[in-house]
């Protein structure tokens, strides 16, 4: 899938409530678009997710212009930061999180080995899917 880069300034605000402390991220470019998180990194994180889900599948053309974030009017506990989200990317992590089932799928280990697992009592299953996908990563 070709890359797809979209960027959007997106309004953090740093909230201290009943609820805790916790940051808000929303973006006036996409009406709609709000979530949050326990700090700011997991924050910019759930704002990256909000603006590919609020925009996947809108054609490029279609896409909300980007405001000029200047024009804003900003309490005190709120900035701007620009997301940066690799569409491309977030699709591709999409079809995987879907693609989850598990397939039956055979392989061939020395016998010594097999013995060893069962001995053992060893997903053998489990090691193997652990292991494609750190060769695969």
């Amino acid at each position: 899938m070709k890359t797809k880069l979209l960027i959007y300034p997106v309004i953090i605000t740093d909230v201290t409530d009943e609820s805790g402390h916790y940051f808000t991220v929303d973006s006036p470019n996409i009406p709609g678009m709000h979530t949050d998180g326990d700090d700011l990194p997991t924050a910019v994180h759930s704002g990256i997710d909000a603006i590919a889900t609020m925009l996947d599948g809108i054609a490029t053309k279609d896409l909300p212009k980007v405001q000029d974030p200047r024009k804003w009017s900003l309490a005190t506990n709120q900035f701007v930061t620009y997301i940066t989200v690799d569409m491309g990317q977030w699709q591709l992590e999409k079809q995987r999180a879907l693609k989850t089932k598990t397939v039956r799928r055979s392989i061939t280990i020395p016998e010594y080995l097999d013995d060893l697992a069962k001995a053992r009592k060893v997903n053998v299953s489990r090691i193997a899917t652990k292991a494609l996908a750190e060769a695969l990563q």
